[in-house]
């Protein structure tokens, strides 16, 4: 389906979730920096919170997330205590400005936290930030999630949640330890049903260990039956050298380079025939889902959640290691737990890492984010054009794009290669940078 050009996917690139990326962030940002941006948000803009919960039941091997284990009731209490200081800390600096449209919880665990002390952060949250039509969304792991939970997530008015599947099969989730019974799955999804959750994400994987195209269809075909409004396929990222849990993996069993490219162009076209749209590379959504309708009609954007249908400039990411985002710097917590809870028990914001934008970083984050999301861009305005161009002249040869001006359109079967493309517009890449993952 897709042409495949190895030496085009060669290069390690980012997600592109931030431009510039977390890995040019630097510590010279403090608690004055969030003040100050703070401060400059204004009345009517619209503002999305979400909330950091580092805790998992159980740590599965292939996961980059910033979480421990939950086995210790004492510090979930003291975790969640002091995630509430930071709530009123943000609220009382906002001073009723902003308003705030969306809240994701995400981790981690959400669910590794008790109900009750999830129906007492929402609760929270709309008395301290009167958000209370904002939609509320939830990241989910089946594996413990019952009617107590889907109770709370009934009462709270959750509209969204993702759930980590990864795979059904047995073998695969054992090699990269989430072992993660198909019952807890079809249960976790029946139990959202009848809670109203009328949007259900699944998170799938490909280029696992030991993982051929049988398996990855297998895993397609349970998914397709349950129905989920969306789902996003990711190739897994092996960085055992920036992941030390990553080790425990048997990187000799990992699916070469062809291998994980045929996976991907599988999953795509099993999910676009079982009726699903595809939302850029890795993303797809049932037609009448809003990301879906926001691909469609132009307005599909992307963030730290990867793509989506928000529309705020603005994000607060509340807890340990969460990043905030505003148009002119990208400010994060610090992503030690302890470090963080020193900062908010001072009553000082944690933010320990981040990066000020440049009105040039943003109209280059402007046209990665137009490739990723719209397969277009323009490089009007940006000082390097030409050696953009330079850049992007073997995917020109290869039939993956086409320039109109300085307008640049990707060909329709250049999907797979936008990462790759939207890398030539990054001031901050270097051939050699070996930090990142496959481009596919």
């Amino acid at each position: 389906m897709w042409p495949y050009h190895p030496d085009l996917l060669a290069r390690p690139v980012p997600r592109y979730t931030s431009y510039p990326t977390a890995a040019e962030f630097g510590g010279h940002v403090s608690d004055a920096d969030m003040r100050a941006a703070l401060d400059a948000v204004e009345a009517d803009t619209v503002v999305s919170l979400y909330l950091h919960i580092p805790y998992c039941h159980a740590i599965c091997w292939y996961c980059g997330c910033n979480t421990g284990a939950a086995n210790r009731s004492a510090r979930l209490d003291a975790y969640l205590a002091r995630l509430h200081d930071e709530i009123d800390m943000v609220a009382a600096q906002l001073d009723g400005r902003g308003r705030i449209g969306r809240i994701a919880f995400g981790g981690g665990s959400p669910n590794a936290i008790p109900p009750g002390a999830f129906a007492a952060l929402v609760a929270h949250l709309r008395r301290a930030f009167a958000s209370e039509d904002a939609a509320i969304s939830v990241e989910i792991d089946p594996r413990g999630f019952d009617a107590e939970w889907a109770a709370v997530i009934a009462q709270t008015g959750v509209a969204r949640v993702s759930l980590g599947v990864q795979t059904f099969d047995p073998k695969l989730q054992a090699a990269i330890g989430r072992v993660q019974p198909r019952e807890d799955i079809v249960r976790a999804v029946a139990l959202l049903r009848t809670a109203g959750v009328g949007s259900i994400n699944f998170d799938l994987m490909y280029g696992l260990p030991g993982q051929d195209d049988a398996a990855l269809l297998a895993t397609l075909e349970e998914t397709i039956a349950l129905a989920p409004e969306r789902l996003a396929v990711f190739g897994y990222a092996h960085v055992p050298h920036l992941i030390p849990r990553q080790r425990r993996i048997d990187a000799t069993t990992l699916p070469g380079a062809a291998a994980r490219f045929a996976q991907a162009a599988l999953a795509h076209e099993r999910l676009t025939a079982a009726g699903y749209r595809a939302v850029g590379f890795d993303h797809f959504a049932l037609p009448d889902d809003p990301l879906a309708v926001a691909a469609a009609n132009g307005t599909l954007r992307r963030n730290f959640q990867g793509f989506t249908d928000d529309s705020a400039d603005i994000l607060l990411g509340l807890g340990a290691s969460a990043i905030s985002e505003f148009p002119d710097r990208l400010l994060q917590n610090a992503k030690n737990a302890g470090d963080w809870h020193q900062a908010i028990g001072a009553n000082r914001f944690a933010a320990a890492r981040g990066i000020h934008r440049t009105p040039l970083d943003r109209r280059r984050g402007k046209a990665i984010a137009a490739v990723l999301c719209h397969g277009v861009a323009d490089t009007d305005g940006l000082p390097e054009r030409s050696d953009i161009r330079a850049r992007l002249d073997r995917f020109e040869q290869a039939g993956l794009l086409t320039w109109q001006g300085h307008r640049l359109r990707l060909a329709p079967d250049a999907l797979p290669y936008a990462r790759s493309i939207a890398a030539a517009f990054d001031a901050w890449r270097s051939e050699d940078d070996r930090r990142f993952s496959h481009a596919v």
